[in-house]
């Protein structure tokens, strides 16, 4: 598989350019400094201000375009990552909710088979601060800085890094790797990117309890030697149990992920499991200086 960390500059087209969320997120992350150079849309509107095409491919050659962000509904977006994938772009970011099991399913086959990077379903982005963004991680929670950054729950994300920005701590690499059960990048991952980055002196964890993913981190940390230090938040404490919660992946089975296997698996990694966000701001301002 193909190194999917992204050069800030890197050409980015859109596809669903021209739906209510496309045309305004395509606008947004080109103000920040997102190098838009494309928007695939089946119609014409003259309010995008970018190159229009009707198929990926052909913007693809006519632009050179190697990433595409996803603004199309959830039952579109697997033929949507077919396309781009048979047009050669090398990264894609799908931010679309509800995308059918089976699909995804479908879709990480496929980009792996590819060796295409999958950043999704159900992901706010992913955002080099101060350069560029693919998605709508929001402007206020982003600065360029030293921590790496990755999470499930968007929103609960924006709180943390938000918070973290105001006392001084940037971002060097910011992942929303989505909720759901089935998706194309899991924080496992990341791990290697951010162990080996030399700008990244910390790393911070928005998790939650169901699946298997934090225990997987848990055993990446240990396999890379990360050496860095890593916050962790949960977000699930409180959960009921037979509660429905609002991500697809947040299912606890057997002995596998709750609350407590999750932080003794981080804890055993060398990581620091807070209970609220307030603690871990604290725990990163303790140990690591602004920047």
């Amino acid at each position: 598989m193909r190194d999917w960390f992204l050069a800030p500059d890197v050409p980015v087209l859109v596809q669903g350019a021209t739906g209510r969320s496309g045309r305004s997120q395509t606008a947004q992350m080109a103000a920040y400094g997102t190098n838009i150079v494309a928007g695939v849309s089946r119609r014409d509107d003259p309010e995008v201000k970018i190159p229009l095409f009707k198929t990926c491919a052909e913007a693809v050659r006519e632009t050179g375009a190697k990433a595409s962000v996803v603004f199309v509904p959830p039952l579109d977006v697997l033929a949507a990552i077919n396309e781009a994938i048979e047009a050669g772009i090398e990264l894609i970011v799908t931010v679309a909710e509800g995308v059918p099991v089976h699909d995804a399913l479908k879709a990480k086959a496929a980009t792996r088979e590819a060796g295409v990077r999958w950043v999704g379903a159900s992901t706010p982005g992913l955002a080099i601060p101060g350069k560029m963004k693919m998605g709508f991680l929001p402007n206020v929670s982003l600065a360029p800085g030293g921590l790496g950054v990755m999470s499930k729950s968007g929103t609960l994300s924006y709180e943390v890094c938000y918070r973290l920005v105001e006392r001084g701590f940037g971002q060097t690499l910011w992942v929303g790797v989505g909720g759901d059960s089935v998706k194309g990048t899991r924080f496992a991952d990341l791990i290697p990117y951010f162990a080996a980055d030399p700008a990244t002196n910390g790393i911070v964890i928005v998790g939650e309890i169901g699946g298997s993913e934090e225990e997987e981190l848990a055993d990446a940390l240990i396999a890379a030697r990360c050496g860095k230090p890593v916050f962790a938040l949960l977000a699930g404490r409180s959960a009921l149990e037979g509660v429905t919660m609002g991500h697809a992946g947040a299912l606890i089975s057997a002995h596998i992920g709750t609350i407590e296997t999750k932080t003794a698996a981080l804890q055993r990694a060398g990581a620091e499991v807070s209970p609220s966000i307030k603690s871990l701001i604290e725990a990163v301002c303790k140990n690591l200086a602004p920047g």
